[in-house]
């Protein structure tokens, strides 16, 4: 592992930890709170502070992870997750606001994805690369592991598959029995189908993530699959 691969693993950790597992579950707290479910609320997770959201068995695991990743293929990437956010379906209103909590995740990765992107475009129209050589070149990087990494929770939250974001939106959508049927399903199988995309995530997930970044950093091919 050279010291580039180093600095991206810890990049990507941090801004993990410190930014967008907030976040993303911060957003689910707030729309649930606003939607009739004071649950969240209550155990104070409608705040943006990194200690609340922490899960000690999803982080770390995502240190670990992301620390191997990068020793093995020099690729700063992992699986975990932040704490949960306790929400209560019975309590909300509002026939789809299930898929408004749900969605508000990864609708906060995107967000977080544009604004990365913003200082990105800022410093490389200066003609700033992003590597470890320079303090600026340095900030530049953390630009583009911000764009790749909320990218990448975007996508794989939206994944149908419980308990991930996506089968929310999902069984929202479907008509009642056909919803119960699945939701059966997914209990029974949803943790075996997580698994397997886990294992197969890198090709299910960079065909998709490649072209967003390069759209959101507006530098065509600069990443490619």
């Amino acid at each position: 592992m050279n010291s580039q691969s180093l600095a991206e693993a810890v990049i990507w950790i941090a801004l993990f930890l410190l930014i967008s597992g907030p976040v993303h579950e911060c957003a689910h707290a707030f729309v649930a709170w606003k939607l009739g479910d004071g649950t969240a609320k209550l155990f104070g997770r409608v705040s943006l502070d990194p200690i609340r959201h922490f899960d000690p068995i999803g982080g770390t695991l995502l240190i670990v992870s992301v620390m191997l990743s990068a020793i093995s293929n020099g690729a700063a990437i992992g699986f975990g997750w932040a704490k949960p956010t306790p929400v209560n379906p019975y309590n909300l209103r509002g026939r789809y606001a299930d898929s408004m909590v749900a969605l508000a995740g990864p609708l906060s990765n995107l967000a977080l994805a544009a604004v990365f992107a913003f200082g990105f475009r800022i410093l490389w129209a200066n003609g700033i690369f992003p590597d470890n050589t320079s303090a600026v070149r340095m900030v530049q990087l953390v630009f583009l592991k911000g764009v790749e990494l909320n990218v990448v929770l975007l996508l794989f939250n939206l994944i149908p598959i419980a308990p991930l974001d996506g089968s929310h939106v999902l069984l929202d959508f479907l008509e009642p029995r056909i919803a119960q049927d699945v939701r059966a399903f997914m209990n029974q199988y949803g943790m075996m189908l997580l698994i397997v995309v886990v294992i197969f995530a890198g090709q299910i997930i960079i065909p998709l993530l490649v072209p967003i970044v390069n759209l959101l950093i507006g530098v065509p091919g600069f990443l490619r699959t």
